[in-house]
């Protein structure tokens, strides 16, 4: 049993120091890159109170001014430096970053959002008459009751439905715009459990949409949950700092467009006079030298580290072009290659183009962003054209790419709208083709149809791809292999996996699919009042911890250890099992570890206190430390147990902050069991086998 609990307790102690040791190395990396930040500002930029003396307000503004441009460059530092190892086993930072203990919002600031997931449009959507009065009625009747109930909004519409239209059937509403899934004399339940398999399936594609938007406000450890029965989505965003951005920003309904792809062909010369260009800012020419300048040697911050070959999808760059500047060079898309490395061709020997035009690592896109969106380089490129990325994609085993495709998109001229939107499909789903193979349909409107049979007929003869777009985000670049499209009915293939063709259809129907959310509660909490935070429980705690280890050693004299030791462990342990399971600390979770120092100390004064009252019977020392245990035993498991199922409904309960305070408390009521029992036992047989007994200041 000693044996056992000796290394048990090992084990926790090298799990919880390894769990703890990212969040010391991420403060460490994230140190030095602000002072590298601080100082590059100050070299870049004169002093406040030198460029304004003696104007006290512009003098403020100037300063606010260099903190936004200190902190974007942090920003930048600290994406290129996230596959920068910098902890002893080599782990990155970024892989270090999502191992680290986490903070609440009340602790760094951010915002907490919950949003309600509207389905009256999805229901609209649904139906094969949305202007039906019977409809319209049980709509709003649902709305009025919803407002006063947390009931799942289906069921409250379709008992809405029953109460407004008497006798009357749901299943003539729907049932011929539902591909055969239900028939006109389908029950009313049937109906109900098809509403809600499409109302679950649009609020998880409104929880990946908003999922996919959250990434872009560079927030490490965003933190969204879904409740699929009230139809809420509950969004912490710790470390966010512009509330109204995100607030226009996860409201807004998701974008879906179409757009015709750039081929490498179309754009060649305009990659190439931006490659001079960029050569020759990079080597420190001015613009008139650019057809002289020297290729630019590779440094930190050239095109050739970020547009990096990527192996797996091309086996070399640009075969048959001459240029020989960074960025054409390094740009690794453009053509399907054959297995000599060369352009690829089809039976009628015309080019393939594989729609991308490079494979960029993640680390790298700000950087590249920074050159393709300068004014000076931009100019290089049409009007018309937009550079966007591709999603991150995953492995069979779930590992999300480094890296990200670039698409060169093309726009209306003079505007960044797409030809076709994605209002006009009317259902897309995830289908199979004649040889077993996944494949997602698409339908469109006649109005679709018409712009859709002239975009796939430009594609066709270009050899070209046809982008579709999410929120800005390239999720597929589909080629046309049959000619123009007509009719508004399309089969998108590929190497879909089943899970990958449902998401792409789902995708494609949020164009058809209105489920926007809608704030209806927020709570900002300023970086000043998270530090105010940290520092009062800070204080509160090590005032708390220093006091009782004082008191311990003052009052059990050499037993004092004992349970300091184990008040250490328990600390540490409760810590760095938080941290293992990847749960946030916040504020009440700093009152619940105060409170479990008490808790812990409190099993060891009932143990020596039982022990002191053994020794005045009369017993010698190993029976007396024997009894003392066996005896305390009861009322420890009281306290302990009656605390635990207190803060099980607290667990069970609660919400937010009661919830953080639930977890912390539970971990530490168990670890505090395991090391105010065990653990101290453990060193108690130590010392008393040695011959040693507990020296104490009173009877």
């Amino acid at each position: 049993m000693k044996i056992l609990v000796a290394m048990f307790a090992g084990i926790l102690i090298l799990i919880s120091a390894y769990q703890l040791s990212f969040t010391w190395f991420v403060n460490k990396h994230e140190s030095a890159m602000a002072e590298k930040a601080k100082l590059w500002t100050k070299s870049h930029y004169a002093n406040a109170a030198i460029k304004y003396p003696g104007d006290k307000e512009k003098e403020t503004l100037y300063e606010d001014t260099l903190a936004q441009i200190q902190a974007k460059y942090l920003a930048r530092l600290l994406d290129s430096t996230r596959e920068t190892k910098i902890t002893w086993w080599g782990q990155t930072y970024q892989k270090a970053k999502e191992s680290e203990l986490l903070l609440g919002l009340d602790l760094q600031g951010g915002i907490n959002v919950s949003l309600n997931v509207e389905l009256t449009g999805l229901i609209k959507n649904l139906c094969n008459n949305p202007n039906d009065p019977g409809l319209k009625k049980a709509i709003e009747e649902a709305n009025r009751r919803k407002t006063n109930s947390d009931a799942n909004y289906i069921d409250l519409f379709a008992q809405a439905f029953k109460d407004v239209n008497p006798g009357q059937s749901l299943a003539p509403l729907f049932s011929n715009n539902t591909h055969n899934k239900l028939k006109i004399d389908a029950s009313d339940a049937a109906v109900v459990t098809y509403l809600h398999e499409q109302a679950d399936a649009a609020m998880q594609q409104t929880e990946k949409t908003l999922s996919q938007r959250i990434n872009k406000f560079g927030v490490t450890q965003p933190n969204i949950n879904l409740d699929k029965n009230k139809g809420i989505i509950t969004v912490e965003l710790a470390g966010a700092n512009d509330p109204e951005r995100i607030r226009n920003y996860l409201q807004s309904t998701a974008h879906l467009q179409f757009f015709e792809v750039y081929n490498i062909s179309e754009i060649s010369q305009s990659l190439e006079a931006a490659d001079k260009t960029l050569t020759a800012m990079l080597s420190g020419k001015k613009a008139g030298d650019t057809a002289k300048a020297a290729p630019a040697k590779t440094t930190d911050s050239s095109l050739q580290n970020i547009l990096k070959k990527d192996t797996s999808k091309t086996t070399s760059t640009i075969a048959d072009t001459k240029i020989q500047y960074p960025l054409i060079k390094y740009f690794n898309g453009g053509f399907v290659r054959d297995k000599n490395g060369q352009p690829a061709k089809d039976q009628t020997g015309n080019v393939q183009y594989t729609g991308y035009l490079g494979y960029v690592p993640v680390k790298d896109t700000g950087l590249l962003n920074s050159y393709l969106t300068n004014p000076v380089i931009a100019n290089s490129f049409p009007t018309n054209l937009r550079f966007l990325y591709g999603i991150q994609e995953k492995d069979e085993n779930g590992k999300v790419s480094d890296g990200i495709l670039l698409y060169a998109i093309k726009t209306i001229p003079g505007t960044d709208k797409a030809k076709l939107e994605g209002g006009h499909v009317t259902d897309a789903r995830q289908d199979y083709d004649q040889f077993g193979k996944v494949e997602v349909s698409m339908s469109m409107d006649k109005t679709g149809a018409a712009i859709w049979e002239q975009m796939t007929g430009d594609a066709y003869k270009k050899k070209s791809q046809i982008a579709i777009v999410l929120d800005d985000m390239v999720y597929s670049a589909p080629g046309v292999t049959t000619g123009p499209i007509a009719g508004g009915n399309s089969q998108i293939s590929g190497s879909f996996t089943v899970e990958q063709g449902q998401d792409l259809a789902n995708i494609l129907n949020t164009g058809k699919l209105e489920a926007p959310a809608k704030i209806v509660q927020e709570q900002v909490v300023g970086p000043t009042l998270g530090a105010e935070a940290v520092h009062g429980g800070t204080i509160a705690f090590a005032i708390s911890f220093g006091v009782i280890f004082l008191l311990m050693l003052v009052y059990y004299n050499t037993a004092g250890w004992v349970a300091n030791i184990a008040l250490i462990l328990n600390l540490l342990f409760t810590i760095g099992v938080l941290s293992a399971l990847d749960a946030t600390l916040t504020a009440p979770g700093i009152a619940g570890l105060v409170l479990t120092i008490g808790m812990a100390v409190d099993t060891n004064v009932i143990i020596f206190e039982r022990i002191k009252e053994e020794l005045t019977k009369g017993k010698n020392y190993p029976q007396a430390v024997k009894d003392g245990y066996r005896r305390s035993l009861p009322p420890v498991l009281d306290a302990h147990v009656t605390t635990l199922l207190t803060a099980l409904i607290l667990l069970y309960f609660g919400l937010g902050p009661v919830k953080g305070f639930a977890v912390t408390q539970i971990l530490g009521i168990l670890l505090s069991l395991f090391c105010g029992i065990l653990v101290s036992r453990l060193i108690t047989d130590f010392w008393t086998n040695k011959n040693r007994h507990f020296n104490y200041f009173t009877n």
